[in-house]
């Protein structure tokens, strides 16, 4: 597969870039335009939403004034049928707002023997007429509008409803008590009432207009319907029940928020009729109700589309145009690049006496032809001193090479070490850090009964640690066959490796002699992390730390030998500072308290299956982070003279 030139690279990425660049600016040009658009929606939604409470309210606040004032003249007014009759026609004649009123009174309280009376004008064909309610057919004393104010004692505004035998049509009333004076004081003597047509209410918010396709709707107290654009929906379905219907629950939560009185604007993705649109909402306090103005979300951001689709197209133009200077110009300054690479590739090839181009340009590109020429002169001569060198490195590595299987040959690596004996189960592994390392083991018997087994850590490491190491392994296996404790031991090893020490190295030593009969075992610890017991019927635990000097740094220094007793089944697990010091990725340590935790799991384990455990759990840690020192591990099980557990 071909790959892309500098310049497609160089313009692709130019082009992507103000491609990201451009959408940016277009997507953020929308968002401000939508949110102005939605703002000005707001706006514009609570000034109809306000404007349509003031008109119906002053309709409203002009009805409950006039029948308010009726109210209080029919304290003192003659009571006189014709002047009753007369009086609710004057005031439909002068308040054209009003469909109908009427004055309807208690139980004998017009006159004595007369149960229902109640004058009422209303409008009919253009004109004013007139009729008596009450009776069989139209029990005034049940209706809401006479109930509410009379057991109430104030004036009150109904829910919207049929007068069916008063005006016969769908209506809202305000009723007022009123009283007559009499000898007595001030009496209750019946209701006053005014209904205004719906009619009205659903004429008066057609006639608003909301952008194109929006509407006004109104609703009373308990969420039913009192104007809206579709004449089925009034006063037959609250906007509860058409949530339920509909499956709309946030049209539930306007609902909820309309009837509890409040204002504000709230967003619907899907409304019947007109999809995704916002509705704008405020009270009508006085009556309870609520008007909301529906505005279509196509028509509020009809602008911010617009304009959007107008830069779009502006940006798209332009991008096109920035595509073809942005390729011409890249092509002309990288034709000279494409020279020198061919060049180029010829000395990658191995040609280093391919001729390069000649590009007298006099800025980068020159320079880099310049560089490659001093380059190609540069190469040839480090090539003959590369290939000098890596001989001697390839030596130097066959030498390492070397002197580890050196180093791993002077270790015992059969096990078992002594199969025709059965009173141990020993087992040893190392594993260097570099080539070569400074860590040894080493185990023999002494005497057929007297088995030595130790462990140490040279100071430093790579060839030198190794010699080191090489000489204290040697060093002890002498000084060990003379059958001197072990504290004498380290003393004479101590004095031999101090001698001529000019370069002041140092091991760490580890030195046990275990009686095979009795399963005594002596030792003594050159600054050596202290071993564990492992007892068969309990947990690992600690030798006695001697806290006595490293070998070799300088002699004279004595030893003491310590003592402890194993019991059929015990076992000594010797390790270097390797395991414990092992570290993960964030170079957290394994530390001695895990190599503890790890041990008691492993009291009855055979020798290799302790090192195994233990080896497993550090490389676990570790989780391939790049190892840090030598890691030596000796595990020796008494099992006892007669080669079996028995109890101790």
């Amino acid at each position: 597969m071909k790959r892309a030139g500098i310049a497609t690279r160089l313009a692709a990425l130019i082009l992507a870039s103000t491609a990201v660049i451009l959408s940016l600016v277009v997507g953020y040009s929308f968002m401000v335009s939508r949110e102005g658009m939605l703002d000005l929606a707001r706006q514009n939604g609570a000034l109809v939403a306000e404007a349509t409470v003031h008109r119906i309210d002053a309709q409203l606040r002009a009805t409950a004034k006039v029948t308010d004032t009726v109210a209080a003249t029919l304290q003192d007014a003659p009571m006189d049928e014709d002047f009753l009759r007369d009086l609710a026609r004057r005031t439909l004649f002068t308040n054209p707002g009003i469909y109908g009123t009427g004055i309807a009174f208690e139980p004998q309280a017009f006159e004595r023997g007369r149960h229902f009376f109640a004058p009422y004008a209303y409008r009919k064909d253009f004109a004013i007429a007139s009729t008596t309610l009450g009776g069989a057919d139209y029990n005034y004393f049940a209706m809401d509008w006479y109930q509410l104010a009379r057991e109430m004692r104030r004036p009150v505004w109904t829910e919207p409803y049929y007068d069916e035998g008063g005006g016969n049509a769908l209506m809202v009333a305000y009723s007022a008590p009123f009283s007559r004076r009499t000898a007595q004081g001030l009496q209750r003597a019946g209701v006053v009432t005014a209904n205004i047509d719906l009619v009205w209410l659903q004429r008066m918010i057609s006639e608003v207009r909301v952008a194109r396709t929006g509407y006004v709707f109104v609703l009373s107290r308990y969420g039913t319907y009192v104007a809206h654009p579709n004449p089925d929906m009034i006063m037959n379905e609250t906007i509860f029940t058409r949530a339920e219907n509909l499956g709309i629950a946030s049209l539930r939560d306007l609902g909820r928020e309309m009837v509890a009185g409040m204002a504000g604007f709230m967003e619907f993705s899907d409304l019947p009729g007109i999809g995704a649109a916002y509705v704008s909402y405020m009270p009508l306090p006085d009556q309870g109700w609520s008007v909301g103005v529906v505005l279509p979300r196509d028509e509020v951001l009809a602008g911010a589309n617009r304009a959007t689709r107008i830069m779009t197209g502006i940006g798209v133009g332009g991008f096109l145009l920035l595509a073809m200077v942005i390729l011409l110009v890249s092509g002309t300054i990288t034709r000279p690049l494409r020279l020198l690479t061919r060049a180029a590739a010829g000395v990658a090839r191995g040609d280093l006496d391919h001729r390069l181009p000649a590009i007298p340009t006099g800025d980068e590109v020159g320079d880099l032809a310049a560089s490659f020429g001093r380059m190609q002169a540069s190469l040839k001569e480090h090539i003959a001193t590369l290939t000098a060198t890596t001989a001697a490195k390839e030596r130097i590595q066959s030498e390492l090479r070397i002197a580890h299987d050196i180093q791993m040959s002077i270790l015992p690596k059969t096990f078992p070490p002594f199969p025709e004996r059965t009173e141990l189960d020993v087992h040893a592994t190392i594993l260097p850090a570099r080539e070569v390392g400074g860590d040894l083991y080493d185990f023999f018997f002494v005497t057929p009964h007297q088995f030595c087994f130790l462990a140490g850590d040279v100071s430093g490491k790579g060839v030198p640690a190794a010699f080191f190491m090489a000489v204290t392994k040697t060093l002890i296996k002498v000084v060990a066959e003379r059958e001197l404790a072990p504290g004498d031991i380290l003393a004479k090893v101590n004095d031999d490796l101090a001698a001529d020490n000019e370069s002041c190295m140092f091991v760490t030593l580890f030195l046990a002699v275990l009686d095979t009969r009795t399963g005594e075992l002596r030792y003594a610890n050159a600054g050596h992390n202290p071993p564990l017991v492992l007892r068969r019927h309990g947990g690992p635990e600690w030798t006695q730390g001697m806290e006595e000097p490293m070998a070799g740094a300088m002699p004279g220094m004595e030893y003491s030998t310590g003592t402890l007793t194993l019991h059929p089944g015990d076992a000594v697990f010797v390790f270097t500072d390797g395991v414990t010091e092992a570290m993960d990725a964030t170079g957290a340590l394994y530390s001695e308290e895990r190599l503890f935790a790890t041990l008691a799991t492993c009291h009855e384990a055979a020798a290799a299956g302790m090192i195994r455990t233990v080896s497993d759990a550090v490389s676990a840690w570790a989780e391939g982070a790049e190892q840090s020192d030598d890691i030596t591990m000796l595990a020796v099980r008494y099992l006892g003279p007669d080669g079996t557990k028995q109890e101790g």
